[in-house]
C-alpha cells in the first residue's frame, strides 16, 4: 500500500500576498455576467485572497501578526494601488470579501510605517475615492459596508476635512431618511462621526458654509419623520453647545428663524423631542444679549410658552431636579423679557 501526502504550502510574502490580491481584483474586469462560471471562480479567488490578508494583518487563532510581515503588506498595497481597487471593486465583491475587507479596513488605515499612515496618506493623495464611497450609500448592497470603511476614515482629520467641505456632503441630508432603515441609520452614524469626532476641523467647517449647512439641517429637524426630528435635534446638541463650536452657537441663538424651530418642536408629540427641544431653546433665552427680535418672539408667545413650560418634566431622579431648576430659570426670564409677574410651578 502506497501512501501519498500533500506537501504543505509554503507561507507567502506579504509581496506575493499583495499581487495575488491585484490580480484577482484585476481579473473581475474581464469577466462578465455573461460567463457566469468564470465570475464565480474569479470572485472565489478574491475571497481566498482577502483572506490571507486578512490573518497576515490579524494573526490566525493563537498566533499574532508579523509587525514586519504587516509593515511590508501595508506598504505593497498602497505602493500596487491596491486600495483604490478595494474601493472601486466593492460593488461587485461577494458578502464573505466584503466582510473581510471591513475588517482589515480598520487595520490598514491604522498601520503605521515609520511616523507615516501610509493608507491615510495614500486616500490624501486620491481623494475621489471617498466621494465614491459616500455615494455607495445610494446602493442597499454594499451601503453598511461603505459606512463602516466612512468611519473608519473619518478617526483622521484630514479624510474628515475632505469630506465636510467636498460637494458630497450634501447628500448625507438625503441618505439619513433614506426608506431602509438600517441604511439610514447608518448613515446617520456616518454623519453624526463627521461633526462630533474633530472640534476644529466642524468649527471651519461651520464658520465657512454656515447658512448653507443650517439651511439644510432645518430640513431635518421639521422631517414628517420621527427618528429624524429626534435624531437631528439630538446631535445638534451635541456640535452645538461643544466648546469649539461655542461662536457657532452665539450665532445661532441670534436668529428668529432658528428660535421658531425650536418652540414648535417644544410642542412636539414626543416628550422626548421636547425635552431635547428645551435643552437649546433655554440657549436662547438665557443669552443675557439677546437681540430685539428675539425678545419679540418671545413677548408675543410668553402666555403659550409658559404654558408649555409649566407642563414640561423631565422625569423623576436627581437629572429631573436639575431640570426644573432650568425651566424655572427661563420661566422666570421669559416672565422678565414679557414683564409679566412670575407664575409659580
Amino acid at each position: 500500500m502506497s501512501f501519498s501526502f500533500f506537501k504543505p504550502s509554503r507561507p507567502r510574502s506579504p509581496q506575493e500576498v499583495a499581487k495575488a490580491i491585484k490580480d484577482s481584483l484585476t481579473a473581475l474586469d474581464t469577466k462578465t455576467v455573461v460567463e457566469v462560471k468564470a465570475l464565480e471562480k474569479a470572485l472565489e479567488e478574491v475571497d481566498k485572497n482577502f483572506g490571507i490578508m486578512r490573518c497576515m494583518l490579524c494573526g490566525e487563532g493563537d498566533t499574532e501578526p508579523n509587525a514586519d510581515q504587516v509593515s511590508q503588506l501595508v506598504q505593497e498595497i498602497c505602493k500596487e494601488d491596491i486600495i483604490a481597487l478595494l474601493v472601486h471593486k466593492l460593488m461587485i465583491l461577494g458578502w464573505e470579501a466584503r466582510k473581510d475587507l471591513v475588517y482589515c479596513w480598520s487595520i490598514l488605515l491604522k498601520q503605521k510605517v515609520g511616523s507615516t499612515y501610509c493608507c491615510v496618506e495614500y486616500i490624501e493623495n486620491h481623494l475621489e475615492l471617498l466621494d465614491f464611497i459616500v455615494v455607495c450609500y445610494d446602493n442597499k448592497e454594499i451601503a453598511l459596508t461603505c459606512g463602516n470603511m466612512l468611519r473608519e476614515c473619518i478617526k483622521f482629520p484630514t479624510l474628515a476635512k475632505y469630506i465636510l467641505e467636498s460637494a458630497s456632503f450634501e447628500l448625507f441630508f438625503k441618505f439619513v431618511e433614506l426608506p431602509n432603515f438600517d441604511v439610514a441609520s447608518d448613515a446617520f452614524s456616518t454623519f453624526k462621526d463627521l461633526l462630533t469626532k474633530h472640534g476644529t476641523v466642524v468649527c471651519e467647517y461651520l464658520t465657512a458654509h454656515y447658512d448653507e449647512f443650517f439651511d439644510s439641517y432645518e430640513k431635518l429637524l421639521t422631517s414628517t419623520n420621527y427618528v429624524t426630528r429626534r435624531q437631528s435635534l439630538k446631535l445638534l446638541s451635541d456640535f452645538l453647545l461643544e466648546p469649539p463650536n461655542s461662536n457657532i452657537m452665539k450665532r445661532y441663538i441670534l436668529e428668529v428663524r432658528h428660535l421658531k424651530v425650536m418652540m414648535t418642536l417644544l410642542k412636539d408629540s414626543s416628550k422626548n423631542i421636547q425635552i431635547s427641544a428645551f435643552h437649546i431653546f433655554k440657549v436662547f433665552v438665557a443669552n443675557p444679549n439677546k437681540p430685539r427680535e428675539i425678545k419679540v418672539i418671545l413677548t408675543k408667545n410668553h402666555e403659550k410658552l409658559l404654558e408649555l413650560l409649566h407642563s414640561l418634566s423631565a422625569g423623576k431622579g436627581a437629572e429631573d431636579e436639575q431640570f426644573e431648576e432650568e425651566k424655572e430659570l427661563i420661566i422666570k426670564e421669559i416672565a422678565r423679557v414679557s414683564r409679566l409677574p412670575v407664575l409659580e410651578c
